[in-house]
């Protein structure tokens, strides 16, 4: 969320590892998974076998690296939040400002989502808005966003993990315990749950799977949880009182509990909630928090305590614009500028030049975010 970098760069708070934390995980979006994919293509190296399994979400239930994209960018957004409404604070906005550009934000990225999955052509033709899909990424990091960041507008540490704790537990129970039409209650079947019924019943338009959108609606309330663990997060590292070690130790502590009880939630058990990205559930925060804790624990000691800042500008300039690369393929070909520019000779062969075409397009769209990131050039919601 590239408001946030402002917060970050404020004279009290600098949190760089948070700009390159975000670029890195933005990096696997722009071009990091073509270009393994690409690389696959050329080698048979065992590393290569590993990796592309791991860059795909599994069908149903379970849990793969590439799953946590997602979440670790809500959660960035969360950690955030506090250092943005302290930043605001402090420069004399009151809480109806506050308020205000919260509303707002949120509502720019529910309607920068609907964007991004594509309007109809004729604006005028109903069938097209009928049939248009609504729920996205950037409508559930907004909504996520927004009644999270209200939540830490009206809360203290311990109200703020009662939320947590309640909307966990509440999803998983409505899940669990309210029936649905045709297939009654604790059903985890894909389409068969409370939130995908929710989904077909409340959500206009077409759902991604049919039955059922992992950006539904449902999932909205877990994925709140989401970004009120990044606030905790990041309410704890604007402390003075405590070292960068000590936080650092401190996340570390916090993702192995995450990370214990999001696996503990998964085993077979009348308790039972699988870790699924699909309907975001209680499981998936906890394990996706558990990751994001450690990655972002890793990040702020190299980068912010122990001030290793060689290769970070790399990064950098890919959190710094992260809304605007996300949006701009719909708008500008890159695909179509790689290849007049790096299409290499005929005679090469044809995954060569796929590698060179990918390397090409990633090339184009960092050189863009790095002219825009000297020229402070940054999209702010």
């Amino acid at each position: 969320m590239d408001t946030e970098r402002e917060v970050l760069t404020s004279r009290h708070e600098r949190l760089v590892s948070l700009d390159v934390l975000r670029g890195f995980d933005m990096f696997w979006i722009i071009g990091g998974k073509q270009i393994i994919v690409a690389i696959s293509l050329l080698t048979s190296a065992q590393w290569v076998d590993w990796a592309l399994p791991r860059m795909k979400h599994p069908e149903w239930n379970g849990f793969e690296p590439w799953d946590l994209i997602f979440p670790l960018f809500l959660f960035i957004a969360g950690v955030a939040t506090p250092l943005a409404i302290n930043h605001r604070r402090r420069r004399g906005d009151n809480d109806r400002k506050i308020y205000c550009h919260i509303l707002l934000r949120g509502a720019l990225l529910v309607v920068l989502g609907i964007i991004y999955n594509g309007l109809p052509t004729d604006w005028t033709d109903s069938t097209g808005w009928q049939n248009h899909r609504y729920p996205s990424v950037l409508g559930r990091i907004g909504l996520a966003y927004m009644f999270a960041a209200i939540i830490v507008m009206r809360t203290e540490l311990l109200g703020r993990l009662l939320w947590v704790v309640g909307l966990l537990l509440g999803y998983w129970a409505a899940l669990r315990f309210i029936p649905v039409p045709e297939f009654g209650a604790g059903d985890w079947s894909p389409g068969h749950t409370l939130t995908d019924y929710l989904d077909r019943l409340m959500v206009p338009g077409t759902l991604y799977q049919g039955d059922r959108d992992p950006e539904g609606l449902g999932g909205v309330i877990p994925a709140i949880a989401t970004a009120l663990l990044g606030a905790i997060t990041g309410q704890m590292l604007m402390r003075s009182d405590r070292s960068g070690i000590a936080k650092t130790l401190r996340m570390i502590l916090g993702g192995a509990i995450c990370l214990g009880l999001g696996w503990a939630w998964d085993q077979e058990s009348v308790l039972q909630f699988p870790i699924n990205k699909n309907l975001w559930s209680s499981s998936f925060v906890l394990y996706c928090a558990g990751w994001s804790l450690w990655l972002l624990a890793l990040f702020y000691l190299v980068i912010d305590v122990w001030k290793w800042r060689w290769g970070t500008t790399f990064f950098m300039v890919i959190g710094a614009n992260s809304i605007f690369i996300y949006m701009a393929p719909k708008f500008i070909n890159f695909n179509f500028t790689a290849d007049q520019i790096f299409a290499g000779p005929q005679s090469l062969a044809p995954r060569v030049s796929g590698l060179i075409l990918v390397l090409g397009v990633f090339a184009i769209k960092w050189l863009l975010l790095y002219l825009m990131y000297r020229k402070k050039i940054f999209l702010k919601i």
